[in-house]
C-alpha cells in the first residue's frame, strides 16, 4: 500500500466507534437528565457539555476517560460559600449523592474537583459541576487545601481546535489523535491539552496544511521535530484559544526525538521502495493500529 493508503487506513482506524459513542451519549444524558431533577426540578437532558478531549473531538477510538461539564443553579454557590469550613467538599459530595442514586453500582468518587464515576466497561467519566459566568467561563469547586473556587474556560478551546481543523484541510484533529496514538504506544509523557496546543501551533503555519494524507510521513516528522524543539526549560504553556496554562514539568523531548529520528528512517525506506520496513518504523512510533 502507498503512504497516502496507509495513513488513511490509520486514521480511519483510530476513530470512534458508532457503538463506544452510543454508550458515550446514553450515559451522558443520563447523568444529565439526574443532575436536571435534583437540582433543577427539570425533566430535561440539557445544561451539560462535553469538554476535554472528547469534546474538542481529538480524542481516538482508545478514549476512556470523557469530561463534561454541567451547569448548576447560580443559587448555590452562595448557598456553599455560607458553610463554616470546606463549602466545596460539601458541594461536590452533593453531587455525588445525587449521581449515585442513578448508578448505585457503579464506582464513584469525589476528586478535588470532579465527580468520576467509572464503569465496568473500564469508561470512566469526569463530571465538573460548575456556575456559568456572564463570559462563558465557568467557576468549580476545588476542595483541596481547605477549599476554593477557580475558573476555567474550555470554550474557546473547542472553537480553536474546529476553526483550526477547517483551516488545515481537517488534518489538525487527525494529528492529535494520531499523536495520542504515540502518546499511549511510546508511554510519552504530554498532556492531553499540550498535544493539542501544540499541533495547533505547529499546522497552522505549517507549509503542507492543506495536503492530505500522502503527506502525512513529512507531517508526522515535522510535528516531532516540532516537539523536540521546545525549550527544554519550559514547563508552562499557553492553552490554545483560552490561555490557561497547561504545566508539563515532565519531559517528553526525548521520546519526541526518537520518535523524529524513526521517522527519518521511515521515510528514507520508503523512498528506497522497501515499504514493509518503512512500516514498521511507523508501527514503532504510532502502535499496532497502523497498518502492517
Amino acid at each position: 500500500m502507498s503512504v497516502a493508503t496507509n495513513f488513511n487506513t490509520f486514521c480511519d482506524d483510530l476513530k470512534i466507534s458508532s457503538d463506544k459513542r452510543s454508550t458515550i451519549s446514553s450515559r451522558y444524558n443520563s447523568i444529565c437528565t439526574r443532575l436536571n431533577k435534583d437540582f433543577w426540578n427539570m425533566d430535561t437532558t440539557h445544561g451539560g457539555r462535553y469538554v476535554g478531549s472528547y469534546g474538542r473531538n481529538t480524542a481516538n477510538g482508545w478514549v476512556s476517560d470523557i469530561d463534561m461539564i454541567f451547569e448548576m443553579p447560580s443559587s448555590l454557590k452562595n448557598t456553599y460559600d455560607n458553610y463554616i469550613g470546606n463549602g466545596q467538599s460539601a458541594f461536590l459530595q452533593s453531587v455525588k449523592n445525587s449521581l449515585a442514586k442513578t448508578y448505585p453500582t457503579s464506582h464513584l468518587k469525589g476528586n478535588g474537583q470532579i465527580v468520576e464515576i467509572t464503569f465496568s466497561d473500564g469508561i470512566s467519566f469526569e463530571v465538573l459541576p460548575a456556575f456559568k459566568n456572564s463570559d462563558d467561563s465557568f467557576t468549580f469547586a476545588d476542595s483541596n487545601s481547605g477549599g476554593s473556587w477557580k475558573n476555567t474556560n474550555p470554550i474557546p478551546e473547542i472553537n480553536a481546535i474546529n476553526n483550526g481543523d477547517s483551516l488545515t484541510n481537517n488534518n489538525l484533529k487527525r494529528l492529535c489523535k494520531m499523536a495520542r496514538s504515540w502518546k499511549g504506544y511510546c508511554s510519552v509523557p504530554i498532556k492531553g491539552l499540550l498535544i493539542d496546543t501544540l499541533a495547533y501551533r505547529f499546522l497552522i503555519d505549517y507549509a503542507h496544511k492543506n495536503q492530505s494524507y500522502l503527506y502525512y510521513d513529512f507531517m508526522s516528522r515535522d510535528f516531532f521535530k516540532y516537539l523536540k524543539e521546545q525549550k527544554s526549560d519550559q514547563t508552562v504553556w499557553y492553552a490554545v484559544g483560552s490561555l490557561q496554562n497547561i504545566y508539563n514539568s515532565e519531559n517528553f523531548r526525548y521520546k519526541a526525538t526518537v520518535a523524529y529520528n524513526k521517522s527519518l528512517e521511515a521515510i528514507q525506506l520508503e523512498t528506497d521502495n522497501k515499504s514493509w520496513s518503512a512500516k514498521q518504523k511507523w508501527i514503532e512510533i504510532y502502535g499496532n493500529r497502523f497498518p502492517s
